[in-house]
């Protein structure tokens, strides 16, 4: 392959050489499922799937890991807040994570551990850094030694005199340095008895770092192409995780990619800022595939503000492409044409994965598609619908695609919304016939106000939402 990736360990864009000839292995980040997901929380998902489409149709035979945090202090505290078991809230929460995942075309992970479920490697893994002298247990809690491992805040670039203390001040007496962090939680009184596992330092729960570093070497081994995740994971998430995993002597992440936030009103998408965008209420405003569109477009590294505006122009966007890719199919068939990606879409992606740059390569070749649709060229629109096809399916926005065009009550809508178009079409053609046009023509103009474009052609009326 000839991707280049911005690792962010080495700060600059790098080479991408798999560990493994033929194979690429990859470890995200995935949700810590407190509560439903928002569009900032799905666009690393829709980030990375795009890079593991792209390794995929370089060749690569790619092993992707994407775990779930379903244990921490806010599942325990929202958990007891709302009167049902933390574990109960976690999987109610989790579930609607995988379906925001799926209405988006999300590819299922090969694995997708849960923390919980990986209880005991961690303990190994604590066990072993006690053991390196890189760790240590006191009352109960166990941390990991930061001045023990001289290379802390590489990651970030950080000097450790210069980092503030780590985020567990009431145990900040228990610590040698105030910066050490926690690899595990001793179990505390009022805490459910059912979020706390046996330990030979005593029963607890694990923190957050310890879980990824743990599932990683389980999954994937003591070494691995590439981590990626949210920019806000780098530090202390992923610093802390490089650090116990070096430590241990394993080689761990090859490359370090962050993908950026989605912004509302100037500030980071958060539930404690209280200015999110749900999944589950977006797409009942836009189609999940124009969603994605918008999620997509952009580069991965940048922010994206999110505004009803731009989601609506990208929306309208999406559908130029996609009525080019069913005006071509209906006229040439939707397997004709060589499957084929095009130089600038090819070199767009394998410049760290440069989206924008591959959205302008199908847009030219719309264009394209258009003009040869105009003058009944069909070779030429069969090249073109192969072409726009091949280079969607890499983004995962394949208009024909089932993802997009089957399933659920999606496809129940679309089926009703087809029946009642062709119903209106079908009053339209007869009053036409009976040379009847000013009810031809008011027909027409319901549906355009509807958002319905008519377009007569010689094997018939054929629509499209035009909005």
């Amino acid at each position: 392959m000839s991707l280049r990736l911005y690792d962010t360990a080495a700060r600059a864009v790098r080479d991408f050489t798999p560990l493994r000839a033929g194979q690429a292995s990859v470890y995200v980040c995935g949700l810590t499922v407190q509560g439903r997901p928002h569009i900032g929380h799905v666009r690393s998902a829709l980030a990375f799937d795009v890079l593991r489409r792209w390794l995929a149709a370089g060749g690569l035979d790619v092993t992707y890991i994407r775990n779930v945090t379903d244990i921490d202090d806010k599942i325990l505290a929202k958990g007891a807040a709302n009167g049902v078991p933390w574990w109960a809230w976690a999987y109610d929460n989790e579930r609607a994570v995988t379906r925001a995942y799926d209405v988006l075309g999300v590819l299922p992970p090969t694995y997708e551990p849960r923390a919980t479920g990986h209880i005991t490697d961690m303990v190994t893994l604590m066990d072993r850094l006690i053991e390196r002298g890189h760790a240590y247990a006191a009352g109960g809690d166990v941390y990991f030694d930061v001045r023990s491992f001289p290379e802390y805040g590489a990651l970030t670039g950080q000097k450790l005199g210069e980092m503030q203390p780590a985020a567990d001040t009431e145990t900040d007496e228990r610590k040698r340095d105030p910066r050490d962090f926690a690899l595990w939680k001793a179990h505390k009184p009022g805490e459910p008895e059912t979020a706390s596992w046996p330990t030979p330092w005593g029963r607890g729960r694990p923190g957050w770092h310890l879980e990824c570093s743990a599932m990683a070497e389980r999954y994937l081994g003591p070494e691995f192409d590439i981590h990626g995740g949210g920019l806000d994971l780098r530090f202390p998430h992923h610093e802390n995780e490089q650090a116990q995993s070096r430590a241990l002597g394993n080689g761990f992440a090859q490359y370090w990619l962050h993908n950026g936030w989605v912004t509302l009103g100037g500030e980071k998408m958060s539930k404690s800022l209280g200015n999110t965008a749900l999944v589950d209420e977006v797409v009942q405003r836009v189609r999940p595939v124009e969603l994605r569109y918008y999620l997509v477009a952009p580069h991965y590294r940048s922010a994206i503000e999110f505004t009803e505006a731009a989601l609506a122009e990208a929306g309208a966007a999406y559908r130029r492409i996609e009525s080019f890719v069913r005006r071509a199919a209906e006229r040439v068939g939707e397997d004709s044409g060589a499957r084929v990606l095009c130089a600038e879409f090819s070199a767009a992606l394998d410049d760290d994965l440069g989206t924008p740059a591959a959205v302008a390569a199908i847009h030219e070749a719309v264009r394209e598609g258009n003009t040869a649709l105009a003058d009944g060229h069909d070779a030429a629109v069969a090249g073109a619908l192969g072409a726009v096809r091949t280079m969607l399916g890499v983004l995962g926005l394949d208009p024909l695609d089932p993802q997009w065009t089957a399933g659920g009550s999606d496809q129940r809508l679309t089926q009703v919304t087809d029946g009642l178009v062709s119903l209106a079409l079908e009053q339209r053609q007869a009053a036409r016939a009976r040379r009847d046009f000013v009810a031809a023509d008011a027909i027409r103009d319901q549906l355009t106000a509807l958002g319905v474009s008519v377009e007569d052609t010689p094997q018939g009326p054929r629509w499209e939402l035009t909005r």
